[in-house]
């Protein structure tokens, strides 16, 4: 890596060189991996490695465990800088997605996986750290919406090369896998050697960091983990088992959600920014409890794959409101606190992880609509603990004061 630089002192430096730009080529690399990775996996766990409903949770719940032992970023961020972790995560998650096809066993697949989840979510601990101690407070809402616009344009582009090459040129599993992961990686070393490394004047603190005033968002944190687990392991698999979607068909239903996100990330930023952080939460969770009540019913009344199609579109879009949440803990937390606090946020967010895709697995096996309606109560928790959010959130001000709460 290049020579340090202050982030408050990048001004010789020429665009493409400064912060901001790294964090736009990471939320770009990052995607192009683990998007055609989770693109492809169902088809592939499916069609290739036999799996059912059981194997699946197994698989995500080996894939969450490295999300719960995010707080050994702390450890590490005491022998290696956070901007050099976060790329050398990022290159970690590209060469085990690049490899995934070459084991298509139970075993195989779980030793990669786990692999690529230590990249993926220890990326994700520091990317999120770099991105709350760069960008201001009063800009952050925006910048991360265009972020998340960024690496949406970035997963566009790779499904239509999964479309593409599946229906048009025949692609097989490997040589998508091997590709995109391969750019993912070659990017993150590209990152690692040609940009300084940015110091910030505040010296993150390198120890376990749980504070009683936090308590509200890591409440939210570990029940957006637990519901977010479900959609992600059950609603694709429900594409592919229920309604027999292929490759092509299940990735152009991904396409639909990021052409959709490109768009409204951004103006999620300015919502969040101009409403605040507690109207937004209440927004995604209110709609998120219709979301999961309306899957349970596509498996009890048997409603059919448009709605199903339609539902799999309407999480995604609710899902982009979860920028709130990362900046409803920049306002409120210490600078000190980041680093340390976005890991054990993602231990916390993936205690849930552990068990629940397994356990559910098998609930899976006698009533999927079962499954959709413990997603539907755990966003209803959040809805009513983002209640609590203060309309002005900041240092001191964390959380509302439940007696005052209806009348704010």
């Amino acid at each position: 890596m290049a020579r340090s630089v202050s982030i408050f002192d990048v001004s010789g430096l020429p665009f493409w060189r400064k912060p901001i730009f790294l964090l736009f080529i990471m939320a770009v690399a990052m995607p192009i991996a683990f998007n055609v990775w989770s693109a492809l996996l169902n088809n592939f766990v499916v069609e290739v490695a036999d799996f059912d409903g059981s194997d699946i949770g197994l698989l995500h719940t080996v894939r969450e465990v490295p999300g719960f032992l995010a707080i050994g970023v702390i450890l590490l961020i005491m022998v290696i800088k956070e901007q050099t972790l976060g790329l050398i995560s990022l290159a970690t998650l590209g060469v085990a997605t690049a490899i995934t096809a070459y084991f298509p066993s139970m075993t195989g697949l779980l030793i990669v996986t786990l692999i690529s989840s230590f990249g993926f979510h220890y990326f994700e601990t520091v990317n999120q750290s770099l991105q709350l101690q760069w960008l201001s407070k009063e800009k952050a809402p925006q910048i991360i919406g265009w972020l998340v616009g960024a690496g949406s344009i970035a997963t566009f582009f790779a499904y239509i090369g999964i479309i593409i090459g599946w229906q048009k040129l025949g692609l097989s599993f490997n040589f998508l896998y091997l590709s995109s992961g391969g750019l993912t990686a070659l990017i993150a070393v590209f990152c690692l050697f040609f940009f300084p490394n940015f110091r910030t004047e505040t010296k993150p603190t390198t120890k376990l960091v749980i504070r009683r005033r936090y308590w509200l968002y890591y409440a939210l944190e570990l029940l957006s983990g637990a519901r977010r687990q479900i959609f992600v392991v059950f609603a694709a698999f429900m594409m592919v088992e229920k309604f027999g979607f292929e490759v092509h068909q299940l990735t152009a239903l991904f396409l639909i959600n990021l052409v959709i996100n490109i768009f409204v990330a951004p103006l999620f930023g300015y919502f969040i920014a101009h409403f605040g952080e507690r109207r937004a939460l209440l927004i995604e969770y209110s709609g998120l409890i219709f979301v999961f009540l309306a899957y349970g019913g596509i498996y009890l009344f048997d409603w059919g794959v448009v709605l199903a199609a339609t539902l799999f579109v309407l999480d995604h879009l609710f899902f982009g409101l979860r920028i709130a949440l990362k900046t409803y803990f920049q306002k409120i937390s210490s600078p000190e606190d980041i680093a340390p606090t976005a890991a054990v946020a993602l231990s916390i967010n993936h205690i849930a992880a552990i068990f629940l895709p397994v356990l559910l697995g098998l609930l899976w096996l006698v009533s999927p609509t079962i499954v959709f309606m413990v997603a539907a109560f755990l966003a209803f928790l959040s809805f009513l603990l983002a209640l609590l959010v203060p309309k002005l959130p900041i240092d001191g001000n964390e959380i509302l004061p439940i007696p005052k709460m209806y009348s704010k």
